[in-house]
């Protein structure tokens, strides 16, 4: 009798464990390792007709910079935005070479549910099986997707990948090199890499943002993005190692408009809290619905400072509801630039003095107080501004990665 009741309190118990310790916790006593999050890419609509993305029977090799390495891979191919079925009939992995050729020795087949062929229905993503495939920290793999003749009218793409990706006639997924091809610089279809990680401390931080995120005025092939710069911190500290870098940077992105790309509050579910492994959200929005206040419509009107602090509160409220800390930016200065104005350079103040001393965030990155000159505040210090007074320029994206406090993430 004593031994049964000591086994049914120990299955009490290990029930209880499951539902009330917190992940990093309960994955220790996962003997398999748990899988993150170390490279993605949000999708945009972008309409195909007469355009390289629309080719069919062809094969499209993208390179992706993961952050965390892993001992096993999986891969997320994306036709969320497509208006058809989307097949695609061989998909390949492998450690890049550089340029557009891999490493023969390290290339494995990705299948969905052992089949190499795939179709994902319009609106769909699709997750492949995992591949034994030890991927190294911040390198760069090479993926190979066929897509046979079909229609497409719409795809699913991040359009601003700042990487050299190519496209080549014909089912080349296995080529060591593509001789002949086209480049292209957007992650078409594929929207995420996962690592399996056996570190039960191993988790992922996702990077919401606009062009500032998505890295633009960085340099092509470089990965010089801020969160990059974050991910190579990381890596260079043993205790955060285990730490992926997911970037949901879109060009053009509004905090509460779809336009380039749905909104940042419209997305979140979609491009943060369904991401694997995810404990971390930087939130990098609104500059882009503060400068629209110079060409708003009745159609697309002006918002106000306290709309786009509701908006953040509601992004923070809904992250903690899934175990997920949020890390707040400030606004870059914003002065001289495109869509400048007083009253929005009010309105991003108020923001972020919000930001600044808002009790529910998990945490600050100051970017406005990084690259701001100090003798005037409301404009890019020289040495980091692109020369269009709204981009940093890769010193100044360095100095934002650098910004972000790495205790914020320590166990």
């Amino acid at each position: 009798m004593k031994t049964c009741m000591t086994a049914v309190y120990r299955s009490i118990l290990l029930v209880f464990c499951a539902f009330t310790l917190p992940p990093a916790v309960f994955a220790a006593t996962q003997p398999d390792g748990h899988w993150i999050g170390t490279w993605a890419a949000p999708p945009e609509a972008r309409r195909s007709a007469n355009d390289l993305l629309g080719k069919v029977n062809a094969t499209y090799r993208e390179i992706v910079h993961v952050s965390a390495g892993g001992s096993s891979v999986r891969v997320v191919l994306t036709n969320e935005l497509g208006l058809e079925s989307l097949t695609v009939s061989t998909a390949d992995i492998a450690i890049s070479a550089g340029g557009s050729s891999i490493e023969p020795s390290t290339m494995k087949a990705l299948l969905f549910d052992g089949q190499a062929s795939v179709t994902l229905p319009a609106g769909a993503i699709m997750v492949s099986d995992p591949i034994d495939l030890k991927v190294p920290a911040l390198s760069d793999l090479a993926i190979s997707l066929f897509i046979p003749a079909q229609t497409i009218s719409q795809s699913s793409v991040h359009s601003y990948a700042l990487q050299t990706n190519y496209v080549a006639a014909g089912n080349l997924a296995d080529a060591p090199t593509f001789d002949a091809s086209t480049n292209i610089t957007s992650w078409p279809f594929v929207r995420e890499v996962e690592v399996k990680s056996d570190n039960p401390t191993a988790g992922s931080i996702v990077t919401l943002g606009d062009s500032i995120t998505d890295g633009a005025a960085s340099k092509t092939d470089m990965n010089g993005r801020w969160p990059d710069i974050l991910a190579r911190r990381l890596q260079a500290n043993k205790s955060l190692s285990a730490i992926g870098v997911l970037n949901a940077g879109i060009n053009g992105n509004r905090l509460l408009h779809d336009g380039d790309g749905q909104s940042a509050l419209g997305r979140l579910d979609r491009d943060v809290l369904t991401q694997a492994g995810v404990t971390y959200l930087i939130i990098l929005e609104g500059i882009n619905d503060i400068g629209h206040i110079v060409s708003a419509s009745p159609d697309d009107p002006a918002e106000t400072a306290q709309s786009l602090i509701r908006a953040l509160d509601q992004i923070v409220t809904r992250a903690h509801m899934h175990g997920v800390k949020v890390i707040a930016a400030t606004l870059t200065p914003y002065e001289s630039c495109k869509y400048a104005s007083p009253a929005g350079e009010k309105m991003r103040q108020t923001v972020n003095d919000w930001i600044r001393t808002a009790k529910d965030l998990d945490g600050v990155a100051d970017f406005d107080k990084t690259i701001r000159d100090p003798a005037h505040p409301t404009r890019f210090l020289p040495a980091y501004d692109s020369g269009d007074h709204l981009h940093p320029n890769s010193a100044g994206l360095k100095a934002m990665g650098d910004e972000v406090d790495l205790t914020l993430f320590a166990y």
